[in-house]
């Protein structure tokens, strides 16, 4: 294939992201009024707690009788690699543009956190459905990569709810202009010396709904506060170490999707299991297929949810040129290259197979924008809700050009 067939190919798929997108941001206005907050509120959990989970889980099963589960073992390791990348090219980039503090989490997240979900699975169906594709039979390039991007996702899912959860949460605490529970904290630990007191003073300050390692978290600090010079270096050492174990909200890890990855992994991995439940003939075939019925709603929702929550982007601004600038360079062109290094190493180390399409499902990580998930998490803990809007829409916005062009080059290298 030519390269302007080539491009045809990867743009079509680009081009039904956008108008599903579009039919999402034109129920979000506030003259049609049908996607309102409240709808996207419900929407949202529909497919975080239904619908992304089915799609995670049938397409690792579906792909476990084609694909060897652990042949696929490079896919969090290449995950693993944009996530470290992307952080140090993000905190480079805050320290050049002189962030904000509190937004200091939201850069290196939208950096290294990228869209391995609706993006992924749109795309990789779009791509093999059509007829003259690279990656051979129609049927075939479609449910492995399924099963590919589903371990995409599962990965993906899992750091952002571990890595980028904690590492905006820990930036927003360490806002000195943040006035939240954790500053006030702080401030009282200096004059509460008394357990009770400072008991009291913990349940005022910090909410109902906040866990339990908060509130060890907190204690563990005012306590340093108090007495770091009475105690010897090891010790307050050990405080620390403690604090940061408490402080990291590993409950976070345990989401649908994740759980999700988790099941699909072990049916897809143990052979009795799967017969159970996968096949024409398997006595439980009817819940596999209930799965995948639930799945097949989650890519429509996502992108309509997707081109709703764009819409707070398009109406308002407040975010440095320079800064959005930044995020671009770094999501579209530094870690796509380094993408195409990091798998031609693997190819030549005989890590990756020689499956075209897996290879393209890991460049593909390097080349997509910043997760959707990254502004749920900002409305979460209520940190640089309306930067993140903003960052997210011109993102997508470059998307549409950037990850047209990426794919156009990463097919043209592998055919």
């Amino acid at each position: 294939m030519n390269i302007q067939e080539l491009f045809l190919l990867a743009l079509m798929p680009v081009l039904k992201t956008l108008l599903i997108a579009v039919v999402g941001l034109y129920l979000a206005l506030d003259h049609v009024s049908i996607l309102t907050a409240e709808g996207r509120h419900h929407l949202n959990n529909l497919v975080f707690y239904v619908f992304f989970p089915s799609l995670c889980a049938s397409g690792l099963i579906s792909s476990s009788t084609a694909t060897g589960i652990f042949s696929l073992w490079f896919v969090p390791v290449s995950i693993l690699i944009t996530f470290l990348v992307g952080s140090a090219l993000g905190w480079i980039l805050v320290k050049i543009t002189r962030t904000p503090q509190h937004l200091h989490g939201l850069v290196i997240g939208c950096c290294a956190g990228g869209n391995m979900g609706n993006l992924p699975v749109i795309i990789i169906p779009a791509i093999c459905a059509e007829k003259n594709n690279p990656f051979g039979d129609s049927s075939t390039c479609s449910i492995n990569g399924m099963g590919y991007v589903s371990l995409s996702m599962g990965i993906g899912a899992i750091g952002i709810w571990s890595y980028v959860y904690n590492i905006i949460r820990a930036y927003g605490k360490r806002d000195n202009g943040d006035v939240s529970a954790y500053s006030k904290l702080r401030e009282n630990c200096h004059t509460e010396t008394s357990k009770r007191a400072l008991d009291s003073t913990t349940q005022t300050l910090l909410p109902s709904s906040n866990s339990k390692g908060d509130e060890v978290s907190a204690e563990l600090i005012c306590q340093g506060s108090m007495d770091e010079t009475k105690v010897s270096i090891p010790t307050i050492i050990e405080k620390k170490v403690k604090s940061l174990v408490e402080y990291i909200d590993l409950s976070v890890l345990f989401r649908p999707p994740t759980i999700a990855t988790v099941i699909g992994i072990i049916i897809a991995s143990i052979s009795p299991i799967q017969n159970f439940m996968v096949g024409s003939g398997a006595p439980l075939r009817f819940v596999e297929s209930s799965v995948v019925l639930l799945g097949e709603a989650a890519i429509p929702s996502m992108t309509i949810i997707m081109g709703a929550n764009l819409l707070r982007g398009f109406k308002r601004s407040g975010v440095g040129i320079w800064l959005l600038f930044g995020i671009i360079v770094v999501r579209f062109v530094i870690l796509p290259i380094i993408g195409v290094a990091v798998i031609t190493v693997a190819k030549n180390l005989g890590m990756v197979g020689t499956d075209p399409l897996y290879h393209f499902v890991l460049l593909l990580q390097y080349a997509v924008p910043p997760a959707m998930a990254i502004g749920t998490i900002t409305q979460l803990f209520e940190i640089g809700e309306t930067e993140c809007s903003v960052i997210m829409f011109w993102n997508y916005a470059v998307a549409a050009v950037a990850l047209t062009l990426w794919s156009t080059y990463f097919m043209y290298i592998l055919s």
